[in-house]
């Protein structure tokens, strides 16, 4: 893997995927949508794309000749009803089953792993975003790494504990998750898999 393109990148996750590649030598290509969400530190070292993951012909410009995704795709704190993740999340899947490429991570949310009744009310609208994004990734024929952190915290990073179909705790460093995500791309014990991490506790 020597390239990969990052959709939802100018985040708060999103900049520590970027950054986590940069460190592993990989080349990045970054969908954006304003330049003044790109980070100084990106230019020079990122290809930048300009584009809106609900456009499909955007989302194929930035996914053109690498050989992986990662996606980190949110709503930036706004919690009324969407439907951007989704279709975001539809247009990766259509572009790269196009291109031929196999593999993606992607992120949702861990709140995925509970009873709909059970998911505080502020934010149920953006659960039934998640939950169709997670329907579109299963059932995608692709190679993909559904991850489901908990409270994502900005905290240095540690030791973690990563579960399949469930979630081991209630946080989880932005810098461990980004590890993560970049990490599963090459860890096909993951592939097709809903991934729950969390910082490991003491013990």
């Amino acid at each position: 893997m020597g390239k990969i393109a990052i959709i939802g990148g100018t985040g708060m996750t999103g900049k520590c995927v970027v950054e986590l590649a940069l460190q592993k030598g990989l080349n990045v290509r970054l969908l954006y949508r304003t330049e003044e969400t790109v980070p100084e530190s990106f230019k020079g070292k990122v290809d930048l794309v300009k584009g809106d993951a609900t456009k499909l012909e955007d989302v194929k410009n930035v996914l053109e000749g690498v050989d992986a995704v990662c996606v980190t795709l949110g709503t930036r704190n706004k919690l009324e009803p969407t439907t951007e993740m989704s279709t975001g999340t539809k247009n990766i899947i259509d572009a790269m089953k196009e291109l031929n490429i196999k593999r993606f991570s992607i992120i949702m949310s861990s709140f995925l792993f509970m009873n709909p009744e059970q998911v505080p009310k502020m934010f149920h609208n953006i659960n039934e975003d998640h939950l169709r994004m997670l329907d579109l990734t299963k059932n995608s024929g692709l190679d993909y790494i559904a991850i489901l952190p908990p409270h994502i915290a900005d905290e240095p990073s540690g030791e973690v504990t990563i579960l399949h179909d469930s979630s081991p705790g209630r946080a989880v460093s932005k810098y461990d998750l980004a590890k993560f995500i970049v990490d599963s791309l090459d860890q096909p014990e993951h592939y097709g898999k809903v991934c729950g991490i969390a910082k490991k506790a003491p013990a």
